[in-house]
Formats: C-alpha cells, structure tokens, sequence
C-alpha cells in the first residue's frame, strides 16, 4: 500500500468522526473512553455535523516550527451544530473579518508538508459560510 493511501484510510485523521454517550446523550469529540460528562464507557462512534458557530478565536502570529509561512492565521473554538466543540483552523477569512458568532462550514484542506519533498498532509479546517443575499 503506498503512503499516501494509507493516510487517507486514516478515518478519524480526516473525518469529523466523535462519539455517543449511550447514557446522558453527549456528543463527544475527540473520541475518548469515556465520557466525560457522566462516566459511561459505553459510546458509539457517530459522524458530527459539518458545520457550526464560532465561539471564540485568536489569530496566530508566531506559528511552531513548520507553520511559519502560513502565519497569520485564525484558530477558532467551534460549537458544532450538533453541540461538539472543536477547536480548528478558519481559513478563506481575514483576522479582522472574524467574529463570535460566525457560522462556518467544515472544508478539506492542506494542513502542511513535511519537508519541502516530503509528504503532504491534509485534514479538515473550517471556512465561513457565505450566504446568498
């Protein structure tokens, strides 16, 4: 199998994959063993929405090792539609056009390489949705 189809058979490393408190109905991601709203191990594996609302959000001006050609760049708290929250990147938006409340969507993109021959990495980020006047 070659390395890049190996990555993309990863499917927690490229889905909005979370869990399902069979006890008090939590929407938990990243997925864990239990939850941590009441304890239960007992979750089932379930696709979150897509899209959601920013919470919070900060804009990165020194970026680790890595990331530093795409600095700045926004990194938001999301409550997802279905209650999750996930902390990603905002992409397709500038620092000063982010807002609480900002509905996004997620989108599949580049995350970063490693090495400038090496291997791209891809994953999800958000972007704002733009909706029709």
């Amino acid at each position: 199998m070659s390395v890049p189809r190996y990555w993309r058979e990863i499917k927690y490393r490229y889905r909005l994959i979370g869990e399902l408190c069979t006890e008090c109905g939590a929407i938990i991601f990243p997925r864990r063993r239990l939850c941590p709203h009441c304890g239960c191990r007992e979750l089932e594996e379930c696709k979150l929405s897509e899209t959601g609302t920013v919470l919070s959000w900060t804009v990165i001006q020194h970026p680790p090792k890595g990331y530093e050609k795409y600095a700045p760049y926004v990194v938001a708290l999301i409550k997802l539609d279905d209650g999750a929250q996930i902390l990603s990147q905002v992409v397709d938006v500038e620092p000063e056009e982010m807002r609480v409340g900002l509905r996004v969507e997620a989108t599949f993109r580049r995350v970063r390489e490693d090495g400038s021959s090496g291997i791209i990495e891809y994953g999800y980020k958000f972007r704002p949705i733009i909706e029709e006047p």
